[in-house]
């Protein structure tokens, strides 16, 4: 952990639209529910500009909606180079993004993980980018695995540290 004693998590995707906003708002809802808020700054960012400052694209809002999970004051933004050395995982939805991540975040420390490789059975899968395949519902399922992993994984590290 870090000097403020919260564990600082970055997701990120292409534009901060669809997938890192969704799994921004799903590990908000997970911490939540657990009573860990208070140890957690969660965020999400593009690796791209084009969607800077709005909100997260209408299907996003639809599947969070379904399920009773807020995505109030999210707005898109990009990544800077300051986030590789602000936040202790950055974590990608595709090999792309962590191959953009890598580069960015080169000598800062920075734990770049993709998020469906903490998931048992899907290490080297994608989260698929919605924008383009309509398929809200299946990249939720996917992001909600991924984040359950990501909490399990950090509860382990956060054990051992002890």
């Amino acid at each position: 952990m870090n000097r403020e004693n919260k564990t600082k998590i970055l997701f990120v995707c292409l534009g901060n639209i669809c997938r890192s906003p969704m799994a921004e708002a799903v590990f908000r809802h997970l911490v939540r529910q657990e009573g860990m808020e208070d140890q957690f700054v969660i965020d999400s960012a593009g690796t791209g500009d084009w969607h800077t400052g709005e909100p997260p694209h209408h299907g996003t809002r639809r599947i969070l909606d379904q399920h009773g999970i807020s995505y109030e004051g999210l707005r898109a933004r990009q990544i800077t180079a300051n986030d590789g050395s602000e936040f202790d995982y950055i974590v990608a939805m595709d090999a792309s993004n962590v191959d953009n991540l890598s580069r960015l975040t080169k000598g800062t420390g920075a734990k770049v993980i993709k998020l469906l490789d903490l998931v048992p059975g899907s290490k080297g899968q994608d989260v698929p980018d919605p924008y383009y395949t309509g398929n809200f519902e299946h990249v939720y399922d996917l992001v909600g695995q991924g984040c359950r992993a990501l909490l399990e994984h950090i509860r382990q590290e956060d054990a051992h540290k002890a």
